[in-house]
């Protein structure tokens, strides 16, 4: 699961100087003659990179991708990321609140397994619900799923501040 930020950095003739974005694209310590800094347009980042935190991945085809999870790219909105930072925000408020309790388990082969899940589990599934598929990873509400929404909130929040500032925008894709 990534998250991708598109910069804009095209260099116009009416730009002021102090508006202008100088690029440079080195390999080792040479530069790269085939890459023309006047001919770059935009500077692409992977600024969010998960694996089966699918609870987030459930959350983007929903908001970002009309309920259509076709493994394409998808524009993300800053005020997307603004919905999603309140909605990872409520579930960590949930989740600290809580504490892990033993809850017994049948895996997919039928055998009784015990994993530790939060006390809030019900409550958090209304809100950021963990998406079942293959190679999707686990739908408890555990450590896991708590850890990365964690992170999450500081991708996030990092994101929006850096959107204030200057020119991007946001695409989220998926590949399972």
């Amino acid at each position: 699961m990534y998250l991708y930020k598109k910069s804009y950095v095209q260099n116009w003739d009416h730009h002021e100087p102090k508006e202008k974005h100088t690029i440079t694209v080195k390999l080792g310590e040479n530069i790269r003659k085939d890459i023309k800094p006047e001919r770059i347009t935009y500077i692409v980042e992977e600024v969010g990179y998960w694996r089966k935190f699918n609870a987030l991945h459930y959350w983007f085809v929903e908001y970002c991708q009309d309920g259509v999870d076709d493994g394409k790219e998808h524009y993300v909105s800053v005020n997307n990321l603004k919905e999603l930072l309140e909605t990872l925000n409520q579930v960590k408020n949930l989740l600290d609140k809580s504490k892990l309790v033993s809850k017994v388990l049948t895996d997919r082969v039928g055998k009784e397994i015990t994993v530790e899940c939060y006390e809030c589990e019900n409550e958090v599934r209304d809100i950021l619900p963990p998406m079942e598929g293959f190679f999707f990873g686990g739908t408890e509400i555990d450590q896991y799923y708590k850890d990365s929404i964690d992170r999450s909130i500081e991708i996030v929040q990092e994101l929006i501040n850096e959107s204030d500032k200057y020119s991007c925008e946001f695409h989220y894709h998926a590949s399972w």
